[in-house]
């Protein structure tokens, strides 16, 4: 047991909530399903809540990674881009632990104890990345990180409707229609006309 690495144990409790949720889950049931001790998962992360806020850190690290992936070098544009992480953030797949960190940023910003800490870089973390990615597409930083954090509300907003509602092609369309706006909204976009699909009146 000694031996066990928190980041091999944290890897194990994201595997299985991603798998399984955690409805009804205790922190000894936890413990028994990914091969361990709940006094391990209490010395590495405190308690079950201190554990349930580093799988949620950890998966947003994770998505984070692969939107940093998402360069000039590989995709033809940032509504390309902003389609392609979507598709990512909206695997089923990915469901439970998103559930979770719905969960878990609400208990946060009401100060339940042992939360709170999800709240930190929650924003910001999303909002630099995304200011560093768009300056590759000229877009000037304080353009960029206004555009930015509209970027992370909408997605945001977006994933919580598809969570609730299971409309995958609504969500889809939203942010298709997000993603066309937003860059035509970028300094030197040629002006949307009628006929372009996601063009916005006015």
């Amino acid at each position: 047991m000694g031996s066990e690495s928190r980041s091999l144990l944290l890897s194990r409790a994201v595997a299985h909530i991603a798998a399984h949720g955690v409805s009804g889950l205790s922190l000894r049931g936890l413990a028994t399903a990914i091969g361990t001790s709940h006094r391990m998962l209490i010395y590495h992360f405190g308690s079950m809540d201190g554990l349930l806020v580093e799988v949620v850190r950890h998966v947003e690290e994770r998505q984070r990674a692969a939107l940093a992936t998402l360069t000039r070098d590989s995709v033809s544009s940032p509504a390309e881009a902003i389609r392609k992480m979507w598709e990512r953030l909206a695997d089923p797949a990915l469901w439970p632990v998103e559930r979770l960190f719905f969960e878990l940023y609400g208990q946060a910003l009401q100060g339940r104890p042992g939360t709170v800490r999800v709240l930190e870089g929650v924003v910001d973390s999303w909002v630099d990345l995304t200011v560093e990615l768009a300056a590759d597409w000229g877009v000037p930083a304080e353009v960029a990180r206004t555009h930015a954090r509209l970027g992370v509300a909408v997605v945001r907003g977006l994933l919580l409707d598809l969570l609730a509602t299971g409309d995958r092609a609504g969500a889809d369309a939203a942010v298709a229609a997000f993603a066309a706006a937003y860059e035509q909204g970028l300094p030197g976009a040629p002006r949307a006309t009628p006929a372009d699909p996601g063009a916005l009146p006015g």
